[in-house]
């Protein structure tokens, strides 16, 4: 599906790896609207994308009305909505047991559920029923295009890691039976499985820090940039036959436990 003159609605699209997806599909002529919970930051990405092109909206992913209201106010300023990128969730860490032998917290793992796993989910299918309305693509019948992110986590979970571990191994798991769920409508379904990505979260860290994560990776032995996360978005968007699909983005790093 081409992107120029196409819109596409980006969770957590004010930092990190969404913000890296919207200035790439902005490079090319989309408009973007950028759903996130920093209002701050938003009016200031909406400025610098450009006013005439993104739209922020101050929304929690996990709000089926509030969601259901911002893909009314994406389509009334846009005309329609072409792609969904999740890139909304959190990363807590917490041991199962801690050291005094004192059970994690319920709550905890239910919030990164929550907001991981059911926002993504959320976000997901009521932007799949706005694909719908679409007219088809005369050459390849595509109506939309939604990829979700998921994490290397979700495969080899390290210590610590319980709740985030499976809620992207929940993401990988909604990807092939929702491309098959909408592939009657000519919508695909794809998500991306990064490894230890130079995000905000981990470029905070010591410098230490950031080198021997990096050195863990077998080639290129350093952290993978958003920009790259967003040039797989983009290559996912224009490739029609990549569908029901996860794709590691992590120079072959498997994770060790700790």
């Amino acid at each position: 599906m081409q992107i120029a003159n196409h819109t596409a609605v980006i969770t957590g699209g004010c930092s990190g790896l969404g913000l890296a997806v919207a200035k790439q599909l902005v490079s090319m002529g989309a408009n973007v609207v950028l759903i996130d919970i920093n209002s701050e930051a938003g009016a200031r990405q909406q400025a610098e994308l450009g006013a005439d092109n993104t739209l922020f909206i101050n929304a929690d992913v996990t709000s089926e009305q509030a969601i259901s209201k911002a893909l009314d106010s994406a389509v009334e300023r846009f005309g329609a909505i072409h792609f969904c990128v999740n890139c909304a969730g959190i990363a807590p860490a917490e041991r199962l047991l801690n050291k005094q032998g004192e059970p994690a917290s319920l709550t905890r793992f239910n919030q990164t559920l929550s907001i991981n796993l059911s926002g993504t989910y959320n976000v997901a299918r009521l932007a799949a029923a706005k694909m719908a309305e679409n007219a088809p693509h005369p050459d390849t019948g595509e109506r939309g295009v939604i990829i979700n992110t998921a994490s290397i986590a979700g495969y080899e979970g390290q210590i610590g890691q319980t709740a985030y571990a499976a809620s992207k191994a929940a993401i990988i798991g909604l990807t092939l039976p929702m491309a098959r769920d909408l592939s009657n409508l000519g919508i695909r379904v794809n998500s991306i499985a990064p490894g230890v990505m130079g995000t905000p979260l981990l470029t905070a860290m010591p410098q230490q820090v950031q080198d021997a994560l990096g050195a863990n990776v077998p080639f290129p032995a350093r952290l993978g940039s958003p920009e790259e996360f967003a040039h797989l978005a983009q290559h996912i968007c224009q490739n029609s036959y990549i569908n029901g699909e996860t794709i590691r983005l992590d120079g072959a790093l498997r994770m060790q436990p700790k």
